[in-house]
């Protein structure tokens, strides 16, 4: 086995770890593979390998990244991918040092979501018109991404089976594959219920996969709707809502957490709801509540800028 061979091995032996042991996502792991793949490719051009790579050439990677005009987040998570991946290399012993150890990490600017006003929601949702079967998915995807705050993927990846139409809660599989059961409002549950009923209508002569059988959301093929499918959901209802500003599934869950906590919702209820495994996530919405609360006062209240 030669050396590139011997070091996507390891990249691999590393991602089954992340995925059994840390119960990693898919979607995280898959970002990973890219980051360490470009890393490993890295290295050869330059007669390395990921036993032989030193300090100085690990920061010098670095700096080329910095230098792509990639944004700062991207280039942080592929630093954390290689760090992991040296750092588990040490602990299999398949090295003895770390060449990652004296890295600084990339500072990542902490941006506030930008929550959709009610105003602006209410005008989202009202933009998807029409009484046919896509007409009726497409908005139901949306009211289900605002009642529940969930993630696109989220939502793509609900079954039949998943949903409790009668109680009004729905299983979420967020990341790492972690259950939870988050409940949605009385208008989502409507506008699912009409979809449902015509959900035959997108149902294929033979199903390709069990997987697309089980699929609350299908597309006009018959297959599971996926996540860029349902981004331009999003896209096509806001473009007909005259909703300028960027507009993505995850604006829908910002928006959700946002309002929730200003018709005084507990935080830790939010929390448990969108599925963050750390309160400090959950916080970061006080701090969009507080922000658009200093924007109302100081517009508005005549002694505020004097």
């Amino acid at each position: 086995m030669n050396t590139r061979d011997l070091d996507d091995t390891l990249v691999d032996r590393f991602l089954t770890f992340l995925q059994v042991e840390r119960g990693r996502a898919v979607n995280t792991l898959a970002a990973y593979r890219r980051d360490l793949t470009k890393y490993v490719e890295w290295l050869h051009k330059r007669d390395m390998s990921l036993r032989s790579v030193d300090a100085v050439s690990v920061e010098k990677y670095v700096v080329v990244r910095q230098k792509t005009g990639e944004a700062p987040a991207t280039t942080a998570r592929s630093l954390a991918a290689v760090r992991m991946l040296h750092e588990y290399l040490v602990r299999e012993a398949v090295r003895n040092d770390d060449p990652t150890q004296r890295l600084d990490g990339i500072k990542v600017s902490a941006g506030v979501p930008k929550p959709l006003t009610e105003e602006a929601v209410e005008a989202l949702l009202a933009a998807v018109t029409g009484e046919d079967v896509v007409a009726l998915r497409d908005r139901a995807v949306l009211e289900m991404l605002y009642a529940t705050g969930a993630r696109i993927s989220e939502i793509c990846g609900i079954n039949l089976d998943d949903l409790d139409r009668s109680g009004r809660v729905v299983r979420l599989f967020g990341k790492g594959s972690k259950e939870r059961l988050v409940p949605y409002g009385s208008l989502a549950a409507t506008h699912l219920d009409l979809y449902l009923n015509s959900r035959f209508l997108l149902e294929p002569e033979s199903w390709r996969s069990r997987d697309d059988r089980e699929a609350v959301f299908l597309t006009n093929t018959g297959r599971r709707l996926n996540r860029q499918k349902a981004y331009q959901i999003v896209k096509s209802a806001g473009m007909a809502a005259g909703i300028s500003e960027s507009l993505s599934p995850h604006t829908l869950r910002h928006s959700c957490a946002t309002h929730m906590l200003e018709h005084g919702a507990d935080l830790r209820i939010v929390q448990e709801m969108l599925g963050h495994a750390s309160i400090s996530t959950t916080q970061v919405y006080t701090k969009v509540s507080q922000e658009l609360l200093w924007q109302g006062y100081t517009s508005s209240h005549p002694r505020a800028k004097k």
